[in-house]
């Protein structure tokens, strides 16, 4: 099966993204990796209310080859999570940390993947200077 996980610029539209959903902590952490990258942006993220977790908005074929250890992907498959830049929160009891508008739509997996395991090595070298 061929997953589209390039580096190049996510589905503008984002129609049924998939979810990359990840511990806060490592979230964040992976949000300003990305945001200090100046020639990678990061797409929409999510927060649950209780600020357990975050979840990343990735193009629509991402959970198919989905593979990080600590977090998970989910498939919409066009069950409502179609974004635009007016949208609310898409799931109850949630809010934006990045809203549509604001980020690209979309994250592009690798560029996750990537920050993500950066994100992880960081959390693990501070936790062991405690």
């Amino acid at each position: 099966m061929d997953i589209r996980m390039d580096t190049g610029v996510s589905d503008p539209t984002c129609d049924a993204c998939d979810v990359v959903t990840v511990p806060t902590r490592q979230g964040l952490e992976a949000v300003d990796i990305l945001r200090r990258a100046a020639r990678e942006g990061v797409g929409s993220v999510i927060h649950d209310d209780g600020c357990d977790t975050l979840g990343f908005l990735v193009p629509p074929g991402t959970a198919a080859a989905w593979d990080v250890p600590g977090s998970t992907c989910l498939e919409t498959d066009g069950r409502g999570l179609s974004v635009d830049v007016d949208a609310e929160p898409p799931v109850e009891g949630s809010d934006w940390l990045l809203p549509p508008g604001e980020a690209d739509l979309a994250t592009d997996p690798a560029v996750l993947r990537a920050a993500l395991g950066e994100a992880a090595r960081l959390i693990r070298a501070a936790d062991s200077c405690r």
